[in-house]
């Protein structure tokens, strides 16, 4: 999934959030950090909220049922793994993926786990912290090789 993949997405779902929420327009506008005109523009499909939109719009909303159904749980997971598609961060640790994950593959320190809604990858250490996160399993096999190696 690109950055615009993820954007069309969430802008189709603005409408169900707000619903879900039970929020008017107004009230939706606001929380959002945008106009009513603009968010009946989304709504009609004739906008969007952009990268920056979105991805407030995940954090406001990140308890939505609407959003974790569409993603796969939390968003989070998946707007770092767009963010920082050619970055290397130290992650936090997780919960070690029970709920929306299934293990790929387990090696010595490390599994890669895959998203089962979004299919994203994702590679933990033995303690469940987040080594890297990627659409492309290739980039996990390289992140670990590099830390193999490093």
């Amino acid at each position: 999934m690109t950055r615009e993949e993820f954007i069309k997405q969430i802008d189709g779902q603005v409408k169900l959030v707000r619903t879900e929420y039970g929020f008017t327009q107004d009230v939706m506008a606001r929380v959002v950090g945008i106009s009513k005109k603009t968010l009946v523009e989304i709504e009609k499909g004739r906008s969007s909220l952009g990268w920056t939109g979105a991805v407030a719009l995940c954090s406001v909303f990140s308890g939505s049922q609407v959003l974790s159904g569409l993603l796969g749980g939390e968003a989070q997971d998946m707007i770092q793994a767009l963010a920082f598609e050619d970055v290397k961060p130290v992650f936090p640790k997780t919960m070690g993926g029970k709920i929306w994950w299934e293990t790929v593959e387990t090696g010595k320190g490390w599994k890669i786990q895959q998203n089962i809604i979004s299919r994203h990858y994702r590679a933990l250490d033995d303690e469940t912290g987040r080594i890297c996160s990627s659409f492309s399993l290739e980039e996990i096999y390289q992140r670990l090789k590099e830390l193999k190696e490093g």
